[in-house]
Order: structure tokens, then C-alpha cells, then sequence
């Protein structure tokens, strides 16, 4: 392991526990951490040690996601496509398994660690996203989760309001834990919104993220389009949105980071910026080469 990872203290806590429970997993995260920013994976460790009751479980649970993301592959490399189509086959299997979601949610929450992609998406918003918002922004996340994004945006003191929606009840339950885990110093606005009939408002959103949805949905097109009046004229669209990225409740496949751009960009949005952040251990040439994961952060403003 690079000898530098001592030096952070609650990544070297996650490693030591993630090797305690799948010691075979040391050659992935040695790869993982050869070269790289060790301090944007500490903040982020960090993060999550808040989140965690229990670390140990957390990693188990990391595991335990590992084995059926492998599955889940094996049938898009059979099949070149995702297992499920429609999203009341994913809350049948996924959402609606209280046990099931609760490990999964463990999974991914360490993911945004251990998996390189996950961890420089975060960086971008936090260093590069965030600040380019106007002074006085009026932020809205989508689907906000375990709040890691939310609360960067709550904790820059150049954001005025701060809002997240979601369609379900326990979902926004478990947003309002991990804010108040995370000490999150201000109001934010939790709201059960379907962004697809949510009414428009006279005062829009400066900024609005929908990170790691749009694959999630039938038709992330009409998503995008939903959420364009609430954007005010000069406001700025954060997508996060994978390709080639199987997963228990993963429906709509993209194939290339082209098709992620395209998507945006007919969906009423002039790219602004973008960025192609492929799976640890992987070069972005060697990704799409080999079709494997690429994590895509699409940033864009309303088409005039």
C-alpha cells in the first residue's frame, strides 16, 4: 500500500477494516491508491466514518454489494444489457426489500471511497462546481441520499437556500440523518417532490444537481427536461450519471460519455463543462476500450 496512507488517519482506519473483513480485496485498493489524491479520499473517509454506527458492518456490506455489482455484470456481458428495464421491477426487488436496501446503501456509501470514480466526482463538485455558482445561489439536489454533496453545498457560506427532493418517505428520513451526522450548520429543505409534476415557483434554483439518478429512471430525458423551468435563465445543471455500470436497480444503459453529453444537451441544456472519470485502476482510453465503468459529470445551462 502507498506508505502516504498512514499519514490520513480515517482512510487508514476504513483500510484496515475493509482488510480485516476481504483481505482478498488488498490488491484492488493497493491499485487504487498508487497514484492518487490521498487528501480528497481522506475528506471523503472522513465523511463516511460520521455516517457509520457500525465500520465493520459498513465494510461486510461492501462486500457483500461487490458480489452482486459481479453478477450483474456477468448478465451485461452476456446479454449487452442491464437485468431490469422498468422501475417497479427495481422497488419489487430493490427498494421496497427493507433489508436488502439497507446493505446496499452501505455499499455504496463506502464505494465513494474505494472506488477512484466516485471519489473524483465528489472532489469536482466540492472544488470546482460549487464555487462557480453565483454569490447567493439558491441550490436543489435531487435524489440527495446520504447527503455527502448537500452538505458541501451547506457548508459554503455563499449559498442562501439549500433544498433536496426525493419521492420517498424513509429516503429523505435517512438525508436528515446523515445531515445532522454530518453537524450540517444550516436549514436545508427536504421535501417528497416527483420532480417530474413538482410545481413551478417564482423564485428558481441557481444551481440543481441530480447525481447518480438518471439511470435509475426509464426515460432520464424527460427527467432532465422536468427540471429545466426550475432552473433560473442563468442557472447551472449538475449531472452525475454512469455508463456501462450494472447494478440491482440500475435500468437505463448508456454505452459511451458521448451519449451522456448527448442526453443533456437534447434535453434543453447548453454543455458547459465535462468530465470522463473512469473505474479505479483504469486509464479513460483502457474503459472504453474494455466498455467498464466511466462516472460522467455533465454541467450545463438552459438552452436559449
Amino acid at each position: 500500500m502507498n506508505p502516504a496512507v498512514a499519514s490520513q488517519p480515517a482512510l487508514s482506519r476504513l483500510l484496515e477494516l475493509q482488510l480485516r473483513t476481504w483481505p482478498e480485496h488488498e490488491k484492488f485498493l493497493r491499485k487504487r491508491f498508487e497514484t492518487t489524491d490521498l487528501l480528497a479520499a481522506e475528506r471523503v473517509a472522513e465523511l463516511v466514518l460520521k455516517l457509520c454506527d457500525d465500520p465493520e458492518l459498513v465494510t461486510r456490506d461492501y462486500r457483500w454489494l461487490c458480489k452482486n455489482l459481479y453478477e450483474e455484470e456477468l448478465h451485461l456481458r452476456r446479454t449487452g444489457s442491464y437485468r431490469l428495464t422498468r422501475f417497479e421491477d427495481a422497488v419489487r426487488e430493490v427498494y421496497a426489500n427493507t433489508e436488502y436496501m439497507a446493505r446496499y446503501m452501505n455499499g455504496l456509501l463506502l464505494s465513494q471511497v474505494w472506488w477512484e470514480n466516485h471519489t473524483r466526482v465528489i472532489d469536482y463538485y466540492a472544488r470546482e462546481f460549487l464555487p462557480r455558482n453565483v454569490a447567493g445561489y439558491r441550490h436543489l439536489e435531487v435524489g440527495p441520499g446520504h447527503g455527502l454533496l448537500l452538505h458541501f453545498a451547506a457548508r459554503d457560506e455563499r449559498a442562501a437556500e439549500l433544498a433536496g427532493w426525493d419521492l420517498s418517505d424513509a429516503s429523505l428520513s435517512a438525508t436528515r440523518d446523515a445531515l445532522a451526522r454530518l453537524a450540517v450548520p444550516r436549514e436545508v429543505l427536504l421535501e417528497k417532490r416527483n420532480l417530474f409534476d413538482a410545481p413551478v415557483g417564482e423564485r428558481r434554483f441557481d444551481s440543481i444537481v441530480i447525481s447518480e439518478v438518471c439511470e435509475h429512471l426509464e426515460d432520464p430525458h424527460a427527467a432532465l427536461r422536468s427540471l429545466r423551468p426550475h432552473l433560473a435563465p442563468q442557472g447551472r445543471l449538475f449531472v452525475n450519471v454512469p455508463v456501462n455500470s450494472p447494478a440491482p436497480d440500475h435500468i437505463y444503459l448508456l454505452r459511451t460519455p458521448e451519449e451522456a453529453v448527448e442526453m443533456v444537451r437534447t434535453s434543453g441544456y447548453t454543455v458547459e463543462d465535462q468530465h470522463f472519470f473512469p473505474m479505479t485502476g483504469y486509464s479513460e482510453a483502457r474503459a472504453r476500450k474494455n466498455q467498464v465503468t466511466i462516472s460522467c459529470v455533465i454541467v450545463g445551462t438552459p438552452e436559449r
